[in-house]
């Protein structure tokens, strides 16, 4: 059974998820926040959808805002996910820097890890000899919870069937025993990434060195457009001359007032 919530009790949950995350919850998202969140209301022993939110206004620690925001959110990604734009990678930007060998990303919304650890591999499969390379990922995300699972590394087997197997055997350990069924990855990879807890509506960002790329997919569609305005300026200030940004397929800055060159459908650079 889920709870009611009424029309003031969904604008101030509106209210504050979009103060605090840029996630803009149209009127008819007041059913879909009142199911999702419904079981959470009764695991706490709650009755109505006000006392949630002094519950979770009354959370210093901020962990029941993000355990609010998994709920509600889609966390659904996989291993590979929009190859182009890993060819790109591949093809485009690691022949550029081969003077260098020198490559940062950030993995924005790195949701359980799939995408920055594929980027690792496309890293170590693109180029001659990786040990001379100066591999750095930033994988970041608002949920500690996908956090701790992507900094894990261990997936379910069938989350890698659509990897091609020799791709599978160089980068990830198979389970046996108790572990039978689960892969994780090996710590070449591993050690290419770091994981840290980022709001992409913080002012500013713990970077000190200007990246190569970023990645930012399929998040911006949860914001709306003033929104997506101000946070795709914020990554063209940490992006180096050159640099690219990656946004979803389906997204589009379009309507967006940025300084980027348009290179194809949801790939743009920072001209030099």
């Amino acid at each position: 059974m889920d709870y009611g919530i009424t029309s003031d009790e969904f604008v101030r949950f509106r209210t504050l998820i979009y103060d605090e995350s840029g996630i803009a919850l149209g009127d008819q998202k007041q059913t879909l926040l009142a199911s999702r969140l419904s079981k959470r209301l009764r695991d706490l022993g709650l009755t109505t959808f006000t006392e949630y939110y002094e519950h979770v206004m009354g959370d210093l620690t901020k962990e029941e805002f993000t355990r609010m925001l998994d709920l509600i959110s889609t966390n659904k990604t996989d291993f590979f996910r929009e190859p182009k734009h890993f060819d790109y990678l591949r093809e485009r930007i690691l022949p550029a820097l081969a003077g260098e060998r020198r490559i940062r990303i950030w993995s924005s919304a790195c949701s359980t890890g799939e995408e920055p650890y594929t980027i690792a591999m496309t890293l170590y499969e693109g180029v001659d000899d990786p040990q001379r390379w100066d591999f750095k990922i930033l994988a970041s995300d608002l949920s500690t919870r996908v956090l701790a699972k992507a900094a894990a590394g261990l997936y379910e087997a069938d989350r890698v069937r659509d990897v091609p197997p020799e791709v599978v055997r160089r980068h990830f350990l198979r389970g046996r025993g108790e572990s039978e069924g689960l892969v994780k990855v090996k710590p070449h990879l591993a050690s290419m990434i770091r994981f840290r807890r980022l709001n992409l509506m913080d002012d500013r960002f713990p970077i000190k060195s200007p990246l190569d790329l970023i990645f930012c997919r399929n998040v911006m569609i949860y914001f709306d457009r003033p929104t997506q305005e101000q946070l795709v300026n914020k990554f063209y200030r940490y992006l180096k001359p050159g640099g690219h940004l990656f946004i979803g397929h389906s997204e589009s800055l379009q309507w967006v007032e940025h300084p980027f060159k348009v290179m194809g459908p949801t790939i743009y650079r920072k001209e030099a």
